[in-house]
């Protein structure tokens, strides 16, 4: 199994998006690129995670495997349209690994009905016994983050089996490239589908509303764009495409659970990943 020093000597520049002295994030292989976020290693130190440590949700589900020293035990989060507090519980395994994966990648893995996933901790042995022994058994061989990345590569591609909605791939980039601003009766006029149908295929492989997915979009951006301190709200709310700042106040807390002015205070506690979007 991998350790911490493994991480100071991997320099695969293709595949690594961030690295710390605590984690590395890692490109999945070009095959599961439009499935797959990112691959993150992690080895907690004690003040690593900050009591209320803050997930911002992205409408995107996750495959979390911690070591705790004695055995492996892996977690998958659903698509999630909810801020979720991880806090300082997360220093305390001695590596943790997250399969980040992008809207509607899950389904891909497990051809479950992802509406049924939303905002649901679950452990992954009781949604796919054979995948989470697979996984254990690849980390556990893997003696280097290069082998890691290979095996879960290798692993992933052998379980893709559900095919997504064939214009789903359209429809949400297409939100993506407004930023969120697309209606669905925009979509519906783009796709030929009913608002009900295009519905009915978001809740299917992504596990939400179109509307709530857009919503989602926004507010990412938002975040994106507070990290400036020159970006003032009002300014920040109209490239979002709010109407009016206490709109764009109101939805901001709703995904994130706080204020902009609050986040731009504290914004070392809370992760959103925009490369899953």
């Amino acid at each position: 199994m991998i350790s911490r020093k493994d991480m100071y000597i991997y320099e695969d520049t293709q595949r690594i998006l961030l690295k710390s002295g605590d984690f590395i994030c890692l490109r999945p292989g070009h095959a599961l690129s439009g499935y797959v976020s990112n691959y993150n290693i992690t080895f907690p130190t004690k003040a690593l995670f900050l009591d209320g440590f803050t997930i911002i949700p992205s409408g995107c589900a996750t495959i979390n495997i911690e070591n705790n020293g004695q055995h492996l035990s892996a977690y998958l989060d659903g698509p999630a349209t909810k801020p979720y507090i991880i806090g300082s519980k997360n220093n305390q395994p001695e590596m943790l690994i997250s399969i980040e994966f992008k809207p509607a990648g899950l389904y891909t893995f497990t051809g479950i009905n992802q509406n049924e996933l939303t905002n649901q901790s679950i452990p992954l042995d009781a949604i796919n016994s054979k995948l989470c022994k697979s996984l254990y058994e690849s980390i556990e061989k893997s003696t280097t983050i290069r082998e890691l990345a290979a095996n879960l590569d290798s692993l992933l591609q052998e379980n893709m089996y559900a095919a997504n909605h064939p214009e789903l791939g359209l429809i949400y980039q297409n939100i993506i490239a407004s930023s969120g601003k697309t209606t669905i009766k925009e979509l519906s006029n783009i796709t030929h589908y009913s608002e009900r149908q295009l519905t009915r295929i978001f809740n299917q492989h992504i596990g939400i509303s179109t509307k709530s997915f857009a919503r989602l979009i926004r507010i990412n951006n938002a975040f994106r764009l507070l990290k400036k301190p020159q970006n003032s709200l009002s300014f920040v709310s109209d490239m979002t495409g709010f109407h009016d700042l206490s709109h764009f106040i109101r939805d901001f807390k709703l995904v994130s659970g706080t204020t902009p002015q609050e986040y731009r205070g504290n914004m070392s506690a809370f992760y959103n990943n925009t490369t899953r979007l």
